[in-house]
């Protein structure tokens, strides 16, 4: 990180930026409408006979929270990836009306567009990250038709975080420098563990997706309802924590969550932040990969 915040590597930023356009072209968008809203999603893999995987991003995230996993997971499966409403290339939710919560008109919103593209009757993976965890687990009430739920560092635990360092505001940032030095400690105090793994693709993915937030996740993450979420849904359930997830405390969570309840599995995937399934892509992939198969 240090590096990066010294000494920027315009060829870094550039291969960086390639490897998203890269992994962007292997896909198909879709722009489906729901009062007027528009929400993208985008497709990736080929048709086959396993249910499609949805995965959806953390808060301040976008579609590319996922670029680690969409080749390894797309090789056995379709997925399908929006830009939750409020958030990068899709429109800005209505605000809530007739006693809904902040979250309903964006829940509204996915399930609709994604049984317009999918069809309401068929079945499908859930998985999500983050803010992204809790709106998956609340989707799956919603929708209904999920086999299986993954969860990763998910919000709405209601358990105490551990975060040892202040998040800095990067809007009010003076100049391009002082933002991006506010975007990569961030990323530091928040999503990775390992200083190593702050590269600039992260820095890329990072940066476009938090530009693109206009959304405030943050609140309905700290409100809580993972675990009646969680317990009203009863089915097949991975939930995945780093090690050193700042946003709670993974091995007494995992365990909590699942002590009791045989059909939920908990892993906490050593050396790993928050952002666990970029930081450990590939333990990650492989534990996904093996879930979604079952």
């Amino acid at each position: 990180m240090s590096d990066l915040l010294s000494h920027p590597d315009p060829e870094a930023d550039a291969a960086a930026h390639r490897q998203i356009a890269r992994i962007a072209a292997l896909s198909t968008s879709h722009d489906a409408l729901h009062a007027g809203r528009r929400v993208r999603w985008r497709r990736f893999g080929s048709d086959n006979t396993q249910p499609p995987v949805v995965l959806l991003h953390g808060g301040h995230g976008s579609w590319m929270h996922w670029l680690r996993n969409i080749e390894a997971l797309s090789a056995a499966h379709t997925l399908w990836l929006p830009d939750m409403p409020g958030f990068n290339e899709s429109d800005t939710p209505p605000p809530p009306s007739g006693g809904q919560t902040a979250l309903d008109p964006s829940l509204d919103a996915l399930v609709a567009t994604l049984d317009s593209l999918v069809g309401a009757q068929t079945e499908i993976d859930l998985g999500g990250f983050s803010f992204g965890g809790l709106v998956a687990a609340k989707f799956a009430l919603r929708r209904g038709g999920i086999r299986r739920l993954a969860l990763m560092g998910s919000g709405g635990h209601g358990t105490v975080r551990r975060m040892t360092a202040e998040m800095i505001n990067w809007r009010a940032a003076k100049d391009r420098n002082e933002e991006r030095a506010a975007l990569l400690h961030n990323l530091g105090a928040l999503m990775l563990h390992d200083p190593a793994a702050i590269d600039a693709l992260a820095f890329a993915i990072h940066d476009a997706s938090c530009h693109g937030t206009r959304f405030r996740s943050k609140d309905v993450s700290m409100a809580g309802g993972l675990q009646p979420a969680l317990d009203a849904f009863g089915g097949p359930t991975l939930l995945l924590w780093g090690e050193h997830d700042v946003t709670a405390d993974a091995h007494p969570l995992v365990a909590q969550l699942a002590a009791g309840h045989a059909r939920r599995e908990g892993v906490v995937i050593d050396g790993a932040g928050h952002w666990v399934q970029y930081e450990r892509a590939d333990a990650v992939n492989a534990r996904l990969a093996r879930f979604f198969a079952s």
